[in-house]
Formats: C-alpha cells, sequence, structure tokens
C-alpha cells in the first residue's frame, strides 16, 4: 500500500513539473504570455463596461445632495452629454487597463513560479499556491502595479469626474468650449498643480491592493478545487472570476470612493491626504457616503472581472497554440 502512495506521489510531482518552463528564458516567455493575456482580457472587459464605471466614479465623486438613481444619473449625463459622455475618459481607461493587467500579471506570473520551483525543490506533491503564498504573490504584483500606474489612473478620474461644459452658461450664438484630450489634461494637471499630483491617492491605492489579493486567493483557491475534478473552461473563469470580485469590492469600496475623493481633490477644493477624506466625508455625509455608486461599481467590477477572467484564459491558450506553431515551422 505504501508503494502505491509513494508512486502517485511521484507521479503527480511529474505532472505538476510538466507545464513549468524548463528554462529561465520559457519562464520569462510564459510571463510575457500571461500579461499580453492579461492585458488584451482586461482591454476587452473595460470596453463591454465602461459605462457603469462613469457612471459609479461621478456619484463616488458628487455630494451626497448631487446623488440620485443610477438610471435617472444615466438620463442626465445623456441628456447633458450625449451617449459620449459615458464614454468620457476612455481612451485613458484603455491606456491604464492595458498597463496595469500588463505589469500585474508579469509580476503575479513572476512571484507564482519562483513558489512553484520552491515547492518542487522541498519535495512538495504539487506546485499549487497555498492560500499564503496566492497572497504574497497578489500583494507584490499589487503595490508594483500602483506605483506604476497611480498616475494614468488619476487623468482618467480627472476626465470622468468633470463637470460638462454644457452646464456652465454659454452665451447664445456662442459655441460651448471643446472638452479637454486626455493629454491636455495631464498637461494642465502637471502645469496647475505639480507633477506631485500624479500620485494623489496612491496610500489608499496600496491599501486597496487587498481588493486583487482577496479577488486573486478566492479565484486560484476555487480554480484549484476544480482543477482536482475536470478542465477549468474560460466559462468556469468567467464564474469564478466574478465570485472572487464580488467578494473583494464588497469589502473594500469605501477605500475606493477615498481613492476617487483624493484623485479630484484640490481641482475645486484643499488638497487632502487619507485620513482628513475619511473624517470630512463622515462629518459631511455620513458613513452611507463611503457607499456612493456601489451598485453600478459592483456590477461593473464583477462584469469586468468575469470578462476579464474568461477573456485571459481564451486569449493565453491561442498565445500558447500561437507559439507552438511558430515553433514547429522553425
Amino acid at each position: 500500500m505504501s508503494d502505491a502512495t509513494s508512486r502517485t506521489a511521484q507521479q503527480k510531482l511529474v505532472e505538476s513539473t510538466q507545464s513549468v518552463p524548463t528554462s529561465t528564458a520559457a519562464q520569462q516567455s510564459d510571463n510575457v504570455a500571461h500579461a499580453l493575456a492579461g492585458a488584451g482580457g482586461g482591454l476587452l472587459s473595460m470596453a463591454l463596461t465602461y459605462p457603469l464605471i462613469t457612471l459609479s466614479t461621478r456619484a463616488q465623486v458628487e455630494s451626497k445632495r448631487a446623488q440620485s438613481s443610477t438610471l435617472n444619473a444615466a438620463r442626465r449625463i445623456i441628456k447633458r452629454e450625449g451617449i459620449a459622455g459615458l464614454y468620457a475618459g476612455l481612451d485613458s481607461a484603455l491606456f491604464g487597463i492595458s498597463v496595469t493587467n500588463f505589469v500585474y500579471y508579469y509580476w503575479y506570473e513572476w512571484t507564482r513560479a519562483f513558489f512553484e520551483k520552491a515547492a518542487l525543490k522541498s519535495g512538495r506533491a504539487s506546485k499549487k499556491l497555498t492560500t499564503v503564498e496566492s497572497m504574497i504573490a497578489g500583494a507584490l504584483a499589487g503595490s508594483a502595479t500602483v506605483l506604476i500606474t497611480n498616475p494614468i489612473w488619476v487623468v482618467n478620474t480627472r476626465m470622468t469626474a468633470r463637470k460638462s461644459e454644457s452646464e456652465e452658461a454659454v452665451l447664445p450664438g456662442a459655441k460651448p468650449a471643446k472638452k479637454p484630450s486626455t493629454l491636455s489634461t495631464l498637461l494642465a494637471l502637471i502645469r496647475e498643480e505639480g507633477p506631485a499630483r500624479l500620485f494623489a491617492g496612491v496610500m489608499p491605492a496600496l491599501v486597496l491592493v487587498i481588493n486583487p489579493i482577496l479577488q486573486y486567493t478566492v479565484f486560484e483557491q476555487l480554480k484549484n478545487m476544480l482543477e482536482k475534478k475536470r478542465r477549468v473552461t474560460p466559462t468556469d473563469a468567467f464564474y469564478l472570476g466574478a465570485l472572487g470580485k464580488l467578494l473583494a469590492t464588497s469589502i473594500t469600496y469605501p477605500y475606493i470612493t477615498v481613492k476617487s475623493r483624493m484623485h479630484v481633490a484640490g481641482k475645486d477644493g484643499p488638497k487632502e491626504d487619507m485620513l482628513t477624506t475619511f473624517r470630512r466625508i463622515i462629518r459631511e455625509e455620513g458613513y452611507a457616503g463611503f457607499y456612493g455608486g456601489i451598485g453600478p461599481k459592483v456590477t461593473q467590477s464583477v462584469i469586468t472581472a468575469a470578462f476579464l477572467f474568461a477573456f485571459k484564459d481564451a486569449l493565453y491558450a491561442y498565445t500558447i497554440s500561437a507559439r507552438k506553431k511558430i515553433a514547429l515551422r522553425k
């Protein structure tokens, strides 16, 4: 019986090593494949759900008095700015999510590979990440991503939350001022408030690293459980990704609100740190102020994450297949 158990353990070890790249170059190539698949999946999912991001962001940065139902907010934006108003800042958001996901998945896969190699060297029967290892990988990848991409999201939030030019009084016969582009918003922000403003909200953003930690830990552990029974399909990834994001966003939403407020602070009022912003929201709006726009945000986050994981798995499989075909031709 012990011999059978030993053979089973050895077989699992061999199976677990088959999918591990055998060289540093192969590992780097695999990391880049994951990063590209993540960037592509993020871009596609963001494009599909962006109007919900606009509604949520505006609800987060507006005062309590200005808030209304999601449907009324959508009608008001369309009436003021047209359908295009729901896509304000889309170009910077697509660029931002592409860079964000590329950086995140590259560092996540790099950390995962490190833990997998350590597991194999220690003789562990499975190379699958433990819960703690998944959390560490998410923390490292999330922190690197925040520091690199925060300026992009500051510009995006400014564009998404800006007041429509059509709200301002326009003289009869005069044309409304042209809405600023992503580049002009960036240059104006640096010129008027300094480069340091590009890192507004970086502290709550670092705290929000707990969001992908929770999301990916739930996703990885559920995926590991499912893989013991059968192969995980893009459809499975869709539902697992949605469940992980639902839990993560519901827990961390107050910090998401604070980060959005800090991104626009300094434009229409005094600059604030994270603690000051927390206190002001409680004083002026009560604890409910932390959950402004939570409906569209949770909906958007869950749908985006679900499509992201589904698209990423499909794009990764396509990338690996294409790479193998190219290798065979050589």
